[in-house]
């Protein structure tokens, strides 16, 4: 992938060549174009032969490293080095470039601190500071300190940021929930809209749109003149997901993130611009698209797309609900995205009431009205239950998963719903640690059965108190809160996913090793167990 393909992408990228960030004399890149130039662009070669030989076990590491020197006298080193007989790629890489900080990582307990106190004391021990600048680093640098969710992850994740905010609101700490808006405010200005991380090789991506969640958050603590503050970067979310609506056809009925169904409504999907293997797991995605006899572009979209979703990896997206190689993210309309944008439409209505703009008010209420009466006509199922709708099949996918709890969590639901939703959850979903995240067992994916997630249990709490189902939203609160109870006490440790089946166990599988922490499983944990 080129640069000039990537800034092609991006006609809403603006970088500004005044920013406040605090720069390093003389290690600073000067164009916007080497701003956003991804590690595979930058070393080449050099990135091929570390990515496919495997240096790291982790994809990621590689990508994350910060050069010690410029890139261009790195590569000229690696060029005349790489020929010798005695060369060694990986003492070569650490001679060149300094391993990413592992927040959390090795950090140590106190046994005589409850969970609680334990969160509370993580929190400066995920806190990142502004950023500086670095040439030939991966990193978008922030203005504000945020913080990261831990382990592998030293970067701030959009979706992640809401949950983790939970548990800030929770500790007291506005300062540092402001901090993270006012970074993915500057990210929204600067960008036109919120990466999946600050990452140049996550250019071509968001995460699920939560940042009208995260205002919401912060004008609970701080009153409403909050939303009109964060007015401008709102329409801006807004303007990034429906890019493309107003020239949607019956014969052009999908572009990017928008899709035009039967009735001329227009919905969206996960997407990503870049038809490329991600970088943070090059080798991976190359060997899939290598054994998987499909159009490899195709493939490599479909991945991307499920990280948009926040999902990767879950039989949700797999065309036969086994196989990552059948991975169709970009023909489905996810029934949480589309929810969250409801969410937004109407915080969107909300911030123009008190702008006192009547028009642009009346046109978001009925946009939100027409997407949530879409929603309920494409995404609700016969079983008594809200799934992804399949716009190429034109039919509901009726695959069960967590994902059909955001309609009850932004009370888009009516009673009669949620309560067969309700009874479908207590019936299916409901396990002696919380609640499992779908109803396949596939091994190796890390967002199906047995596993369970903060995000998902808060969603689901939240959704059953909602529509008067307290007991149950107790009950699911409870299991979680013991199973993050035990797992603490046994390890020491807040975890990225857990196994909600099986109690005997300390942590849920997945695609890499478990991640402690970590970010928002400390705030929902906070949040739940008030």
């Amino acid at each position: 992938m080129s640069s000039k393909y990537l800034l092609a992408l991006f006609p809403l990228l603006i970088w500004s060549c005044k920013s406040d960030i605090s720069q390093e004399k003389n290690n600073t890149p000067t164009t916007i174009v080497e701003r956003f130039t991804p590690p595979n662009d930058i070393y080449g070669d050099l990135f091929e032969a570390v990515q496919l030989n495997a240096v790291f076990p982790d994809s990621k590491t590689f990508v994350d490293c910060t050069p010690k020197f410029a890139p261009k006298q790195i590569m000229e080193k690696y060029t005349k080095a790489k020929s010798n007989d005695d060369f060694n790629l990986k003492s070569f890489v650490n001679e060149n470039f300094d391993l990413p900080t592992q927040y959390s990582s090795g950090f140590e307990s106190n046994p005589d601190r409850s969970t609680k106190e334990h969160v509370n004391v993580l929190w400066d021990v995920l806190t990142r500071e502004a950023d500086k600048a670095v040439d030939g680093s991966s990193l978008i640098p922030l203005p504000k300190p945020y913080i990261v969710p831990g382990g592998r992850f030293g970067e701030i994740y959009y979706w992640d940021s809401y949950f983790t905010m939970l548990g800030l609101a929770e500790s007291g700490r506005v300062d540092m929930i402001e901090n993270m808006v006012d970074n993915f405010s500057y990210l929204i200005d600067n960008l036109g809209f919120i990466p999946n991380g600050n990452r140049t090789y996550f250019a071509g991506r968001s995460q699920p749109p939560f940042y009208s969640v995260m205002v919401n958050v912060l004008a609970e603590q701080k009153g409403e003149d909050v939303i009109k503050k964060y007015l401008p970067q709102l329409e801006k979310e807004y303007t990034f997901w429906m890019q493309g609506s107003e020239d949607l056809t019956a014969a052009k009925p999908a572009h990017r993130r928008v899709v035009r169904l039967n009735d001329e409504i227009v919905m969206n999907r996960y997407w990503d611009d870049l038809p490329a293997p991600r970088p943070e797991s090059y080798k991976e995605d190359v060997e899939l698209a290598e054994n998987s006899g499909r159009d490899a572009e195709d493939l490599y979209r479909n991945l991307r797309a499920a990280c948009e979703s926040g999902w990767d990896f879950s039989t949700r997206w797999f065309r036969d609900g086994k196989n990552l190689a059948t991975i169709r993210t970009t023909e489905l309309i996810p029934v949480d995205q589309n929810a969250l944008l409801y969410h937004l439409e109407r915080m969107l209505e909300r911030g123009y009431d008190l702008s006192g703009d009547t028009e642009k008010e009346r046109e978001m209420q009925d946009r939100a009205q027409a997407r949530k009466a879409a929603l309920v006509k494409y995404c609700w199922s016969e079983e008594g239950f809200f799934t992804d709708y399949d716009f190429m099949k034109k039919t509901a996918t009726d695959i069960p998963t967590l994902a059909g709890m955001y309609p009850l969590f932004f009370k888009m639901a009516d009673q009669a719903q949620a309560d067969q939703t309700a009874a479908y959850i207590k019936k299916y979903f409901l396990k002696p640690g919380g609640v499992v995240t779908t109803l396949t067992d596939a091994p190796g994916q890390q967002w199906d059965f047995p596993n369970g997630w903060a995000p998902l249990q808060w969603i689901t709490i939240q959704g059953l108190r909602n529509y008067g189902h307290d007991d149950l939203a107790d009950t699911v609160a409870s299991r979680w809160v013991a199973l993050n109870n035990k797992v603490y006490k046994n390890t020491g440790k807040m975890v990225e996913k857990y196994n909600v089946m099986d109690m005997s166990l300390d942590a849920g599988g997945g695609e890499y090793p478990v991640q402690d922490g970590f970010g928002w499983s400390n705030g929902v944990f906070l949040r739940v167990s008030r």
